[in-house]
């Protein structure tokens, strides 16, 4: 139900921001190797909405050489050409493709 209700409100964001085709693309669904699954909005250049374990977590953009990576409350987000990597909670690194 929160993930429905995430969504929504996401989407209502994007509809009254103008909706471009290229915002109907800054939803992701990830799977991972530990059998997380999650979803990212990224409303703003700057940070990244994640939807995980029923919560919705605000991960800021953080400096790095190559990729992205966006951290916030114990979660953090690494997208690179080789691969995304997930780290929540006390589990380790898993990585993670889209679903």
């Amino acid at each position: 139900m929160k993930r429905v209700t995430f969504l929504a409100a996401a989407f209502a964001v994007l509809a009254g921001a103008g909706g471009s085709p290229a915002s109907a693309q800054t939803f992701q669904s990830f799977t991972c190797a530990d059998g997380a699954r999650f979803v990212v909005a990224f409303l703003d250049p700057k940070i990244a909405n994640i939807q995980i374990d029923g919560k919705s977590v605000a991960l800021k953009k953080r400096f790095t050489l190559t990729g992205s990576r966006y951290t916030g409350r114990g979660v953090s987000l690494t997208m690179t050409k080789k691969g995304t990597l997930l780290r929540h909670g006390k589990r380790g690194a898993t990585s993670c493709t889209m679903a």
